[in-house]
């Protein structure tokens, strides 16, 4: 894009309501985060997050599976994509099936496009894409608030390409203020009939009508040759995509994905709290461990690894069972052993060199 169309682009989105800094609200974007791990394979029977930080795989009733991976093939200005390698392949398409990707918004973040008011803002929509193939795939903005939705096609080809759609405004439903699940943005890669059989809804927000929500894709399973890659996402107010906005501070890209996950991993024999022994198996942290970023919402908590307690005497157990409270602040840490613990005493909390322990906390919309 030119920089006189890029100027003109953004005074036409500030005049729309939008442009300005902080315009994107899709969060790791350019794919810098993956807390989760770089690589993940054999997805495909059941949905989740994998690797890059805040981009959900949602998938079903289909025998195809790929790898997703962080990238290092980008456009010039990204370091980084999220790349599909479809590793087994479904040609044989049931009506209910589909793979999509998602990008989960706060209804408290998009309040700026007005949605369901007279003084309602469109919707820009942008990202960078490319493939083994011609092929094409759907953009899908959906009101979970509202069961509201409106779909755009677009195309991959086998060098990066610059997507750029935009979708009216939507006078009807507004989003609810509040940090639960408002907005999704879909990528539709493959679908059965239930959602690609009827005419796509492209021209304006409707209520939902499956049948109408991918209509006219390819299939991202039709081959083990396939890839996808994406990166560059940006979703933001106004009539036209403008350039990325980049996050260049790591950090501060970090941070606005931990309000989603956090994970700490030992490194060493890693003491992640003390605790006080209330019997001869069972122990509390007195105090909250508190988290570098306040959490969406209080978190749900998993273990990984070995886990042990010490009581600088030489004596160790290993842990059998984890208690303690969570918050959206912080958490508290309790475990349990077998046996053997001395009442009253102080105990480390240890995840043990080289098990790959973590701590994993969850608040993911």
């Amino acid at each position: 894009m030119s920089k006189a169309a890029e100027l003109a682009n953004l005074i036409g989105n500030i005049n729309a309501g939008g442009g300005g800094v902080n315009r994107n609200v899709i969060i790791n974007g350019a794919m810098k985060v993956a807390q989760r791990g770089t690589s993940s394979t054999g997805i495909g029977a059941s949905g989740g997050f994998f690797t890059c930080d805040r981009w959900a795989i949602d998938v079903s009733g289909t025998d195809g599976r790929l790898t997703a991976t962080q990238d290092s093939s980008a456009p010039s200005g990204f370091a980084n994509s999220l790349k599909f390698d479809c590793t087994t392949a479904d040609t044989s398409i049931a009506s209910g099936e589909f793979l999509t990707i998602q990008h989960r918004i706060e209804g408290q973040n998009v309040q700026s496009f007005a949605k369901g008011t007279s003084d309602a803002k469109p919707f820009a929509v942008s990202f960078y894409v490319k493939g083994n193939a011609s092929a094409t795939y759907v953009a899908e903005l959906y009101d979970n608030d509202n069961t509201r939705q409106i779909s755009k096609t677009f195309n991959v080809t086998t060098d990066w390409t610059r997507v750029e759609l935009t979708y009216p405004a939507d006078t009807t439903g507004a989003f609810d203020d509040d940090n639960a699940l408002s907005l999704y943005l879909i990528i539709w890669l493959h679908a059965g009939s239930t959602y690609t059989s009827g005419t796509l809804n492209s021209s304006s927000w409707a209520s939902v009508t499956s049948a109408n929500r991918a209509a006219g894709i390819s299939s991202f399973f039709d081959s083990t040759d396939r890839t996808f890659f994406i990166t560059g996402v940006q979703l933001e107010v106004g009539q036209n995509p403008t350039e990325f906005e980049h996050i260049n501070n790591f950090g501060e890209e970090l941070a606005r994905c931990q309000r989603y996950y956090q994970v700490f991993t030992e490194s060493g024999d890693t003491t992640f709290g003390n605790a006080v022994a209330y019997s001869g198996n069972v122990g509390y942290d007195g105090t909250q461990q508190i988290f570098p970023v306040e959490m969406r919402a209080s978190p749900t908590r998993s273990t990984s690894g070995a886990w042990s307690v010490s009581d600088g005497l030489g004596n160790q157990f290993s842990i059998t069972a984890y208690y303690g409270n969570n918050t959206k602040w912080g958490y508290q840490l309790g475990f349990g052993v077998s046996s053997g613990l001395t009442t009253g005493r102080f105990y480390n909390i240890r995840a043990l060199s080289g098990s790959g322990s973590q701590l994993i906390f969850d608040s993911e919309l």
